[in-house]
């Protein structure tokens, strides 16, 4: 697959780095030329440039920029990105682990807003980019779980196949209508997790207990 990275950070570093294992033709995309060669380079990318043509080449793109930055950018691109699954890993989280979109439309769906023709998935949202690096992210023998919500079936299995190639389990959560349950989780994890120091699996029984015991 081709596959289109939109950003230099972290997030863009620790998963093109798994999809140019599993053989993939990454490209990475920058605003920043000399950022964009040298990520192309750490990760073994197949080629690196500005943001469309990255975006230009590939059947599916991951966007991979600031949540502040991402809907202007998508809406440059929307010739680009048209027909082709559109990865939002972003989190729209601010000062005092504060949802940014509180009261108002989903970052994801702000993408999809700005193109209307890509096929967003919303997805690796809810770890630090360092759980991405692990090769795999499994935990006590269970990889870890990726919710993905997302309207195109198509796109949706494009993105389960780039979840498995990071040594992740997919995870359906809904339509894209629900991405804004998965953003808010991730803020309410974040602000559990790094302000208070707590487990935030301790929430959650196991399955077999989801309602109450046998």
């Amino acid at each position: 697959m081709r596959i289109g990275i939109l950003g230099t950070g972290n997030m863009a570093d620790a998963l093109g780095a798994h999809w140019v294992r599993a053989g993939h033709e990454v490209t990475v995309g920058g605003r920043d030329g000399e950022k964009a060669a040298r990520l192309a380079a750490r990760i073994g990318a197949a080629g690196h440039g500005g943001l469309r043509a990255a975006a230009r080449a590939a059947d599916a793109v991951l966007l991979a920029l600031p949540h502040e930055a991402g809907e202007a950018v998508v809406a440059g691109l929307r010739d680009e990105l048209a027909g082709k699954a559109l990865v939002d890993c972003s989190n729209p989280v601010g000062a005092g682990f504060r949802l940014l979109t509180e009261g108002g439309p989903a970052a994801a769906g702000r993408l999809a807003a700005a193109a209307p023709d890509a096929r967003v998935v919303k997805a690796f949202n809810l770890c630090h980019e360092d759980v991405w690096r692990m090769t795999p992210p499994v935990f006590e023998g269970q990889p870890l779980a990726v919710p993905l919500c997302g309207d195109d079936e198509r796109a949706l299995d494009v993105v389960r196949e780039l979840v498995r190639d990071v040594g992740c389990a997919p995870m359906t959560a809904g339509g894209l209508d629900r991405a804004g349950l998965l953003e808010a989780t991730a803020a309410l994890v974040i602000g559990l997790w790094v302000g208070e120091g707590a487990d935030a699996r301790a929430m959650l029984p196991p399955l077999a207990y989801a309602s109450g015991p046998a």
